[in-house]
């Protein structure tokens, strides 16, 4: 800002300047930086098995025998039979398993940077030309 001003004549033998002057400068830095990360891992198992296992088996069988001879001698024979078998069998397994995993990582970094810088600088200046006599009584 300039303000020139001279060559004020009230009518009277009086000069007078008026000089103004101003400067100014002003600065605002920020720097604002933010950084998150995140990483996650789960991981979960599990088995189960179950067998059954039956077997049954029976057997029977039934027979009659004759013999019979004649000459000289009469020889007879006769046979029953009756043959009876049984088998079972039974097998049960169970097996289980479970598992679980668990992994977390988090990092995060913020940087904030305000910088602030201001200069100013003004000057002004008033001349006055002229006899103390030619100044009013307030001057005085």
């Amino acid at each position: 800002m300039s303000d020139i001003d001279t060559g004020y004549d009230g009518g009277h033998d009086v000069d007078y300047g008026h000089y103004e002057a101003g400067q100014e400068h002003d600065a605002l830095n920020q720097l604002h930086q933010a950084h998150g990360s995140e990483a996650d891992y789960n991981s979960q198992f599990g088995q189960y098995e179950q067998d059954h296992h039956a077997a049954e088996s029976t057997d029977f069988s039934q027979g009659h025998h004759v013999e019979y001879d004649q000459p000289g001698a009469v020889h007879f024979e006769s046979d029953d039979y009756t043959n009876y078998s049984h088998n079972a069998e039974v097998d049960d397994h169970v097996f289980a398993a479970e598992g679980s995993e668990h992994a977390h990582q988090a990092d995060f970094s913020q940087l904030d940077a305000l910088q602030h810088r201001f200069d100013a600088a003004f000057a002004e200046g008033t001349q006055f030309h002229g006899g103390a006599g030619e100044l009013g009584m307030a001057s005085n």
